[in-house]
């Protein structure tokens, strides 16, 4: 498991319970980090042999992929938060 993999993987899990469509979020999530970590160090994170990685371009692609699923993951999140004080700026 490479670098990229593991915090992502150590992120989710810090989540706690996952519930819907997050189950298969993070999943994608682990796909992604890992085809990052394989892209970057050239060789496969689970046997250690040299691959032909995709090309340096596509690199921004799979982080921003990487950074869009994580963002869609934690946005279910948001909606739980029990902050009584977060409308204080509301005349309501």
């Amino acid at each position: 498991m490479g670098p990229v993999e593991e915090a992502v993987r150590s992120d989710v899990e810090q989540l706690g319970d996952l519930a819907g469509v997050e189950p298969s979020l993070s999943e994608v999530a682990f796909a992604l980090a890992r085809s990052i970590d394989t892209a970057t160090s050239g060789e496969c994170q689970t046997c250690g042999e040299a691959v032909a990685g995709p090309e340096d371009r596509t690199l921004p692609q799979l982080t921003r992929e990487l950074r869009l699923t994580l963002a869609q993951l934690l946005e279910g999140r948001a909606a739980d938060d029990d902050d009584d004080l977060g409308d204080l700026g509301s005349p309501d």
